[in-house]
């Protein structure tokens, strides 16, 4: 199966650096999914979205983003985040109890994502 080399950076950290076969990510365009041998281009990613890659040996890697950027050149896919976090990561209870009561609208809309994240991650 054709792969691309693939790395997910956040602000604070580096989640993930290796080879997918596919990655689809939220842009402010629309969702994104990129195949090995795509057309370059840059997008900019939407706040609280989704990002899945899918590795070469089949794991499925979810991270809800915030913000950034995603590059795709013909050798390699960036995705470029303001912060992320893993869906494996998230504390399930905790963001259900922010997404329904927090007062600041970041940390909520936050909390939803990393839902969405969790979702994702669990589905096909």
């Amino acid at each position: 199966m054709a792969e691309i080399a693939a790395q997910l950076v956040s602000v604070e950290r580096a989640l993930w650096t290796g080879t997918a076969t596919s990655v689809t990510a939220q842009t402010t365009e629309g969702e994104i999914g990129v195949l090995p041998g795509h057309e370059p281009l840059l997008g900019q990613l939407v706040e609280n979205g989704v990002v899945t890659i899918r590795t070469n040996d089949g794991e499925k890697l979810v991270a809800a983003v915030q913000g950034g950027f995603l590059s795709v050149s013909s050798d390699k896919i960036t995705i470029l985040a303001d912060s992320a976090s893993w869906a494996r990561e998230v504390d399930v209870a905790d963001a259900q109890s922010r997404a329904e009561s927090a007062e600041d609208e970041r940390d909520k809309a936050l909390a939803e994502s990393e839902l969405r994240a969790v979702k994702r991650l669990e589905s096909n």
